[in-house]
């Protein structure tokens, strides 16, 4: 079995969950894997190895999971993007819709260098409003998103036409 299958094997298919009719990609069972975490954080280093990532924001809760380790990799700071009130500092909101909802995403004011290469991670890329908030948040903090990282995209939602113009990458498609 090749390295990617073995990680797609990893993933678990939840049938009507959050609600009614949706298959939910849990990648729990894979990042409980050691091997196949090994392999998912490898793969999406050497996808933007070369990109000078300064700064990457991990989208909560899952992209903590892999934000922060790619940003040791890849020698770069971390910043999480938050839900409304887990911040103790002012910070930047933007709200967006989900697939199932209206949320908002939060970035402590400053976090950013003016003009930084800004990595934006999280676990799936579903429908893109999550992500795009991010990267909202990012230009709002006067950095520039240079990509998106995704372990894995659900391609028939259509997430990536919602992002702004940057490299997106995925490790497992669906």
């Amino acid at each position: 079995m090749d390295r990617i299958s073995y990680c797609s094997s990893k993933i678990r298919t939840v049938p009507d969950f959050p609600k009614p009719g949706i298959a939910f990609k849990d990648i729990t069972p894979m990042i409980a894997d050691a091997r196949a975490l090994q392999i998912v954080l490898d793969e999406v280093t050497e996808l933007f190895i070369d990109d000078r990532v300064e700064q990457i924001v991990g989208i909560e809760a899952r992209g903590f999971i892999f934000g922060g380790a790619l940003a040791a990799r890849l020698g770069a700071g971390f910043i999480p993007a938050r839900k409304p009130g887990k911040l103790p500092a002012e910070a930047d909101a933007v709200s967006y819709d989900t697939e199932y909802s209206t949320a908002s995403l939060e970035i402590h004011k400053g976090s950013f260098a003016k003009g930084a290469r800004v990595l934006v991670v999280d676990d799936v890329l579903a429908t893109g409003g999550t992500a795009k908030a991010a990267a909202d948040l990012v230009e709002l903090g006067g950095a520039r998103v240079v990509g998106f990282a995704f372990i894995i995209e659900l391609g028939f939602l259509g997430g990536r036409a919602k992002l702004p113009p940057a490299k997106v990458e995925s490790v497992l498609r669906y």
